[in-house]
């Protein structure tokens, strides 16, 4: 089982988007389950409607997965499994107040060194801790040996117990930390292999420190993936809109350029330009890069641009506004002139809108009416006609016709287009 948790806080970004697109290609390669997870237990960071608009992006770029649950859903599970933490003294009341732990981490930030939880309510009685009326929170005791794992992309890792800590894993109003939630999680659905972000490295000793507490023995397969870096050369921020899934698509890239791309990215691929299903049969997380990657909003461009170029006409007419396969040819005559779909538009709305020009106005208007309301086989069929009845030649002739059909003086070959548009030449030429 694999599983995708993002959190409903905030809009998905392109770092979020590709740990979605490789759970799903290692599903598929590995013929298991691929769940998705509603992180949603942080409730007052989270936006009401952001799972729904998570679920979608992700049914956008058809994300198979058998599944949706909300850790939300599973809460009573964590508390029951804190409380055992406890029992089993693996597990403590603290009742710090807050801000006396902040003093203590403002202090360790003078001295320039890590805060650590000194222990202050570790060794607390049974008896201390049922008469303490103050509220308090759960600790998780930190482990007496250091804890292991590899990394898939990365390799060997070791934290000793001073650098896990002993961590909350219960708060005040006893929901789950992240931390706890997900290790618990994580058990409850037998999740093998855990892809995200190198963000959360130092969490998954932690996790893997609660499953041990727990004597739960299944080895998780963890790939971390290095961080996504903006053009500055910076981490990008949500605060950026090429991060942004949903400014992307806004923008007019596809989906299939996205997605091409966000593989692309750090990664060795054979070629530079495919489709998922083929990337699930060469991708391999040994091809990437242990270094961060860095966005290139003109590559991405590139490749949408690639990805236009392949797409079933049918398909792109439809992201147009038409639903024709000549005006899906149309649009792939100017792709060159045109990075993205929201470029592209303008291009194919121009044919159908009025024609009007200081240059050549009254050729203009002479060919449209000479032409208005006639249909023509062929391109030459119309030139002909057009030639013979306005008496017109040379650039008076066609640069005012390549306007009348097409709202422009320059462009690709009208012989090209004129297979594509003749069927609509009513409602073009006017």
């Amino acid at each position: 089982m694999l599983r995708f948790a993002p959190s409903p806080t905030g809009d998905m970004h392109i770092g979020n988007l590709r740990v979605a697109i490789f759970n799903h290609i290692i599903s598929k390669q590995r013929n298991e389950k691929l769940i998705i997870r509603i992180e949603d237990t942080d409730r007052e960071r989270n936006i009401d409607g952001k799972e729904r608009e998570i679920l979608e992006l992700l049914n956008k770029f058809k994300i198979d997965y058998s599944q949706v649950v909300f850790q939300s859903h599973n809460i009573k599970f964590h508390q029951q499994i804190a409380m055992k933490l406890m029992m089993d003294k693996k597990a403590f009341a603290c009742f710090c107040p807050e801000d006396i732990l902040h003093k203590k981490r403002e202090g360790a930030k003078k001295a320039k060194e890590a805060y650590r939880y000194d222990g202050a309510c570790e060794l607390l009685n049974d008896t201390e801790v049922m008469e303490n009326e103050k509220p308090f929170v759960v600790r998780f005791k930190k482990p007496t040996e250091n804890i292991n794992f590899f990394d898939g992309i990365k390799g060997e890792f070791e934290f000793n117990p001073k650098e896990i800590d002993s961590f909350i894993i219960l708060r005040v109003d006893k929901y789950p930390t992240y931390n706890f939630a997900c290790a618990v999680d994580d058990m409850l659905l037998d999740v093998s292999v855990v892809i995200r972000g190198e963000d959360h490295l130092s969490n998954t000793p932690k996790q893997i420190a609660i499953r041990d507490a727990m004597n739960y023995d299944k080895v998780i397969d963890y790939i971390h993936l290095p961080i996504i870096l903006g053009e500055s050369g910076k981490k990008m921020s949500k605060r950026d809109d090429e991060s942004s899934v949903k400014w992307l698509l806004e923008e007019g890239f596809l989906v299939e350029a996205i997605e091409n791309y966000l593989i692309l990215l750090g990664n060795k691929t054979p070629k530079e330009i495919f489709s998922i299903h083929e990337a699930i049969d060469f991708f391999s997380v040994k091809n990437i890069s242990k270094s961060p990657a860095k966005f290139d909003i003109d590559k991405l461009k590139f490749i949408n641009r690639e990805q236009m170029k392949l797409k079933d006409e049918l398909e792109l007419s439809k992201l147009l506004g038409f639903a024709d396969v000549h005006i899906g040819a149309l649009a792939k005559l100017y792709v060159e002139e045109a990075d993205t779909i929201k470029e592209l538009k303008p291009k194919i709305d121009k044919f159908f809108a009025p024609k009007e020009s200081k240059e050549f106005k009254n050729e203009i208007e002479q060919l449209k009416n000479i032409l208005k309301s006639k249909e023509f086989e062929t391109f030459n069929d119309l030139k002909s006609y057009a030639m013979s009845e306005s008496g017109l030649k040379g650039k008076n002739l066609f640069k005012p016709l390549r306007f009348v059909l097409t709202g422009a003086f320059s462009g690709p070959e009208i012989s090209k287009i004129y297979p594509c548009i003749k069927g609509y030449l009513g409602e073009i030429i006017k």
